[in-house]
């Protein structure tokens, strides 16, 4: 005698359109409006549908609505790393502002020398996404406009004034919207206050050579000394982390010159600047050596820190590029367009008197 085969549970049926529409009262059509927040549908319907649906748990196929929508919802994001203060908090700063437009958010990462994988372009390109947002260093705009399908990807660029930029020639005439980082004004205050507590000695310590956003701060910086008679910045390299810039911060001072105040490419690189000072070369921040950061992340108001630096406001930041997602898809075939933001100074504690 075989003993009783156990009881299969059965899935649950999947909800479907059909059965909103039955349930709710409506046609299919209404249904699929309802979803749509473009569409047009009087307010106490769509609501009365989607009261519906939640209950049945309803949820709208993404894959079949992208097929006749030509619409994916999804939008790219090349970015060089996830670990870094500045990424991590623009991500999580972008993805919830997308998330609350309707989009999900796909993430490539570079190799480490910031080039892009060609495999993972053509992988991109399978999402279908509805947009890309990238920069120069990482993949041209003559290539990812081959690889992309219908999506307008948006550049991030560094320009010293709203029409300049890092392109060449082979990128003209190509349809890619731009979002412009004005970082003369900052780094203009930046300078003024240092030069106005003393400074004649400006050291830059530099990210990685191969970002535009560290050669942009760096010539922008150059210009501006030049402008108020000041000397050329003393240049000693970086990468952005906090080691490099501690090792190099010994290197600049114990085998250099050292310098009455240094500029560093980003806050990250300010730390280890400050904490090499105070901790290895006994010398104080603002007193001996005054210090500026740039991008003003979430740890730069620490106390421990409590650094002065040029803000690139991620909210400001984070809105301009869904302005330009949103005015792509609503008029795919118009001319380039851009957004432009500006930094300022965010004054603390590691500019001051000296003495």
């Amino acid at each position: 005698m075989t003993d009783p085969k156990p009881d299969t549970p059965e899935r649950p049926q999947r909800a479907t359109a059909e059965m909103v529409a039955r349930i709710a009262k409506v046609s299919r059509v209404a249904v699929s409006r309802a979803f749509n927040p473009d569409a047009s549908i009087k307010p106490e319907k769509r609501a009365h549908i989607l009261d519906v649906a939640q209950t049945l748990g309803y949820a709208p196929d993404r894959a079949a609505r992208a097929l006749v929508t030509r619409r994916s919802h999804l939008v790219g994001v090349i970015v060089p790393d996830v670990w870094s203060p500045w990424e991590s908090q623009e991500i999580d700063v972008l993805t919830a502002a997308l998330q609350n437009e309707g989009f999900a958010t796909l993430l490539f990462k570079t190799r480490t020398d910031y080039s892009i994988d060609p495999t993972l372009l053509t992988y991109m390109r399978g999402f279908n996404p509805d947009s890309v947002i990238a920069f120069t260093e990482n993949v041209r705009p003559r290539t990812l406009t081959k690889v992309l399908d219908r999506a307008v990807p948006i550049y991030i660029d560094y320009p010293q004034t709203a029409g300049d930029g890092y392109w060449d020639r082979e990128d003209e005439g190509l349809l890619f919207d731009r979002l412009n980082i004005l970082t003369r004004g900052g780094i203009e205050q930046a300078v003024a206050m240092m030069q106005g507590y003393g400074a004649r000695r400006i050291a830059y310590l530099s990210g990685l050579s191969r970002s535009l956003a560290s050669v942009a701060r760096e010539e922008t910086l150059r210009s501006i000394m030049r402008e108020r008679g000041l000397p050329d910045p003393v240049l000693f390299p970086g990468d952005f982390t906090y080691d490099t810039a501690y090792s190099a911060t010994l290197d600049l001072f114990r085998l250099g010159d050292g310098a009455d105040a240094i500029f560093a490419a980003n806050d990250v690189g300010a730390f280890g600047i400050i904490d090499a000072l105070r901790h290895e070369l006994n010398l104080r921040v603002p007193e001996d050596v005054m210090v500026v950061g740039f991008d003003d992340i979430q740890q730069a108001h620490w106390k421990s820190y409590n650094l002065t630096t040029v803000k690139v406001d991620i909210d400001q930041r984070v809105q301009a590029l869904v302005r330009l997602i949103l005015r792509r898809l609503k008029n795919p075939h118009v001319p380039p367009m851009e957004e432009t933001i500006a930094t300022r100074l965010v004054v603390r504690g590691t500019v001051g008197k000296r003495g």
